[in-house]
């Protein structure tokens, strides 16, 4: 069953207009979703303050340097903010770049710069971030996660899909923004998990990179074919 779809609710921050982190209301404060680059704290907490309500989690969804660059400015900044990422991807975070039997025997792409900052709570698919439901989508990272707003029909996609010059997945550079796909890890497992995401039919896609998308199920057909 598709998700409610309603107007976004979320707000997005966007770093050199084209790194993003989203912040995303809950009943207790707000839950943002990844940190950008580094010194991009202090425009997080300034959009916090505007929406008039505290971040009391960080949800990363996955360990590239673009993604976790604020993580530790911002929990220094937040005494008591919960910080998760996935089980698989929080090995990345504390720079251990070993690959788990049975994984595809690909290099690891991108930065992975490494936090101070440990995750109070590591997450799997299926698991619950304040309304947030986790979803695995490996192969952009080994332990990549997106997560799905049952709320509005977002869906925080991460690096699975990109969207400037148009909506494309990562799992095949685009030609008028090739760096996301540059950075992926496991071509062909990023490919399945676009298809996952898309089987999800969400009212929209909030992605790492690019403007957020509307109703994005055809351009997402399109990009997962081309990719094909």
């Amino acid at each position: 069953m598709a998700p409610t779809a309603t107007a976004f609710t979320g707000t997005r921050v966007t770093r050199l207009g084209f790194v993003n982190a989203y912040l995303v209301r809950e009943d207790d404060g707000l839950t943002l979703v990844d940190t950008t680059l580094p010194r991009g704290g202090k425009a997080i907490l300034r959009a916090a303050a505007q929406l008039g309500a505290p971040i009391v989690r960080i949800a990363l969804t996955h360990a590239h340097g673009d993604h976790v660059g604020s993580l530790d400015e911002l929990a220094r900044a937040l005494p008591g903010v919960e910080v998760l990422i996935s089980a698989r991807d929080a090995r990345l975070l504390a720079k251990d770049m070993t690959l788990d039997p049975g994984e595809p025997r690909e290099k690891l792409r991108g930065g992975y710069p490494g936090a101070a900052t440990k995750p109070t709570r590591t997450l799997a698919h299926g698991d619950r971030v304040g309304s947030l439901e986790v979803v695995a989508s490996p192969g952009h990272t080994p332990g990549h996660v997106a997560l799905l707003d049952p709320r509005d029909g977002t869906l925080y996609c991460g690096d699975v899909f990109s969207t400037l010059g148009g909506v494309a997945t990562t799992a095949k550079p685009h030609p008028r923004f090739p760096l996301p796909a540059m950075a992926t890890w496991d071509r062909a497992t990023e490919l399945a998990s676009a298809r996952t995401l898309r089987a999800l039919d969400s009212a929209r896609i909030a992605p790492g990179h690019g403007k957020v998308v509307e109703a994005p199920a055809a351009a997402i057909d399109r990009a997962i074919a081309k990719a094909a």
